[in-house]
């Protein structure tokens, strides 16, 4: 059990902490929470939609009595599961919400989140705040309570037995598991009709898809660091190990140790691989119940289990084996993995059983395939030539925060002038996180229309620089996929950035004549940037070679990437290629050095300007097919922007497409 006022019992106040307006500093609290990963906060939805149903992007504030000296740091909502926000009543799988921090470098404490797949069902001690209203003053201070869960209830739900009251500022809070100290839940409602109250299992986290694959890797690394609290010394998992029961022969360490590292390995190709192997760890004996959803290595791990029980140490570190032979077989380098699995094999007393690892060998249904031949690159249309473009313009909404856009879509046939297919219709425009939902649908009808067998209609959108780092190609009709997820229109079909600027500028001679030298050479040049110990100017920019492509190694739209690519953009240069996800600091690291010298390859390869889009839409179709050495490419974002294409409704004169 996690006793009151415990060593572990104070490292889960500390990471449990309270959601309120911004700008409020006083008793207001919306509901609770608690960190999991480096700046991010898992919530119940129903907490967060009344208000934000209408404003996702609404800035908000989250505190704690133990972080950030008990100070409100600014946050916002990441993502939720709830279908429909207008809906009072949120179902209990779809009650998950994670919130961000707005500053990236503020430190807390998190939780440890359970692997294993299973609705849990037991003893627990749960966190949260609730509003004091004392004599002293009404005041929002932290609570717990030991309960229980005992019914498993429809998807996701759990019930806690009618032992102990839930006061109101709770839902959100944890629940952690009295005998592994792991999360398995989040406080949905109070008691009612003496039922107990509610909860949803922490399973339901898993239909985050790729979002939570990166909560989990980002947990697994934090706890993998081995941190300890500022204020006592003491680090979660090692207190796992001293302050609850028994330590089983797979201890909490050596779990910590394997998660971090399979958190550096590249992700599954799908649920198949991830089952299979736990499957073969466990010699074909399969786990209790059905198939849990699985989406990382991780989940597989959890799959390793006889109830709370972890199975043999041997079981786990064949399966650690398995995965690392799935990832090198794919390009990835798993020298840190195969290296502990060793070590820590050694340390296993029974060597007439260390052949379970070491012979481990990987099925043959999850060996790739061979090659394929070499795939031959669509030029990207020319004007005129018959092919039709799609592009989307994006507007931003003058004094709008956060930003939010006006929308165009036009096609262009490419046989006359470009057709106005569909337009934002509101007076207040979008905020960004809508935009892949709503021009879903529209852009889905003209995709229909434009698309030709083996040459799917290329998608432009224009965008003003400061929102250059918009996931355009992670774009998918419902949300924004993961590069693994073939539904992405990265992996579908040519996609690349416009400079929404220019379509004020059409007679821009500088943009116009360095476009005319690249559009004519037959080899590429990449170029860094920014140069190191140079800052970034337009007029050395302008100097460059019509052949050099600009690449950076960080995001465009803000610190150093904003300043450097305006620069890029003053000197003329139509294409360029950025890490929309990369570092905004000056100093560089070893992932700066892949990347430029994987773009480097890259625009070596193509025989013209025109093969470089479909070039990098080829990379993101083989991060789609699960090559682990094309995932640097993952975040890199593609502006092409050819002065002879104008970006469409710069006037006033438009003219509606035929329906």
């Amino acid at each position: 059990m996690i006793e009151a006022g415990s060593r572990l019992d104070s490292l889960a106040r500390a990471a449990t902490v309270h959601l309120l307006p911004a700008g409020v500093d006083g008793p207001v609290q919306w509901g609770s929470g608690f960190f999991v990963a480096p700046g991010l906060v898992v919530t119940a939805a129903h907490v967060l939609r009344p208000y934000l149903a209408k404003r996702q992007g609404l800035q908000f504030a989250v505190r704690g009595d133990g972080f950030h000296d008990g100070i409100p740091v600014a946050a916002r909502l990441e993502s939720w599961l709830v279908r429909d926000p207008a809906r009072e009543s949120v179902p209990a799988d779809q009650d998950l919400a994670l919130v961000r921090l707005l500053d990236p470098d503020v430190e807390h404490e998190c939780l440890w989140l359970v692997d294993r797949a299973v609705e849990y069902t037991g003893p627990l001690r749960v966190y949260g705040y609730r509003p004091d209203e004392s004599a002293s003053g009404r005041r929002v201070v932290p609570w717990s309570v030991d309960a229980e869960i005992n019914v498993v209830d429809g998807a996701s739900g759990l019930r806690f037995k009618p032992d102990a009251d839930f006061p109101s500022g709770v839902s959100g809070g944890p629940l952690i598991d009295a005998d592994t100290g792991a999360v398995v839940g989040v406080v949905k409602s109070r008691r009612t009709q003496r039922d107990g109250g509610a909860a949803v299992s922490s399973l339901a986290l898993r239909e985050f898809g790729s979002r939570y694959r990166k909560l989990v890797e980002d947990h697994d690394r934090w706890h993998g660091s081995m941190p300890c609290s500022a204020d006592t010394g003491d680090n979660w998992v090692d207190l796992q190990s001293t302050e609850l029961g028994p330590v089983p022969q797979w201890t909490p360490a050596d779990r910590r140790k394997a998660l971090d590292l399979l958190a550096r390995v590249p992700a599954p190709s799908d649920a198949h691989a991830v089952r299979k192997l736990a499957l073969v760890a466990r010699s074909g004996s399969r786990w209790p119940g059905g198939d849990p959803a699985v989406c990382s290595w991780r989940d597989g791990h959890g799959l390793l289990y006889e109830g709370r029980l972890p199975l043999s140490p041997l079981t786990f570190l064949r399966y650690l084996a398995l995965v690392g032979a799935y990832a090198s077989v794919r390009g990835a380098d798993t020298t840190p993995l195969d290296a502990w699995v060793k070590e820590r094999l050694r340390a296993h007393p029974d060597r007439s059983m260390h052949a379970l690892v070491t012979d481990a060998r990987l099925p043959d249904e999850l060996r790739p395939a061979r090659d394929e031949p070499a795939r031959v690159t669509v030029p990207y249309p020319a004007p005129g030539d018959g092919s039709t473009v799609v592009t989307v313009v994006l507007d931003p909404v003058i004094g709008a925060v956060p930003t939010r856009f006006f929308w165009q879509i036009w096609v262009d046939d490419g046989t006359g002038e470009p057709l106005l297919a569909a337009a934002d219709g509101s007076a207040e425009g979008l905020p960004s996180h809508e935009l892949a939902q709503v021009l879903g649908v529209p852009l889905a009808r003209v995709f229909r229309s434009g698309d030709r067998e083996g040459r799917p209609a290329p998608l432009e959108v224009a965008l003003p620089v400061e929102e250059f780092d918009t996931e355009v190609h992670r774009w998918r009709f419902a949300t924004v996929a993961a590069l693994d997820d073939h539904q992405y229109l990265g992996a579908q079909r040519q996609v690349v950035l416009r400079d929404l600027a220019r379509r004020l500028e059409p007679g821009n001679e500088v943009w116009t004549a360095r476009w005319r030298g690249l559009r004519d050479a037959t080899a590429l040049t990449a170029h860094r940037a920014p140069e190191h110990g140079r800052t970034p100017q337009a007029a050395r920019y302008a100097k460059l070679p019509a052949t050099h492509v600009p690449v950076l190694c960080r995001p465009a739209g803000r610190g150093l990437g904003r300043q450097t690519m305006t620069a890029i953009l003053e000197g003329g240069h139509p294409v360029v290629l950025w890490h929309i996800d990369g570092h905004t600091g000056r100093g560089c690291d070893e992932a700066c050095e892949e990347l430029h010298q994987r773009a480097t390859d890259l625009i070596g390869r193509v025989g013209s300007v025109a093969e470089l889009p479909d070039s990098v839409r080829v990379v993101r179709e083989e991060i789609s097919s699960h090559r682990a050495d094309r995932r640097w490419a993952e975040p890199l974002a593609l502006l092409y922007d050819d002065p002879d294409r104008p970006v469409p409704g710069g006037d006033l004169d438009v003219v509606d497409a035929p329906q």
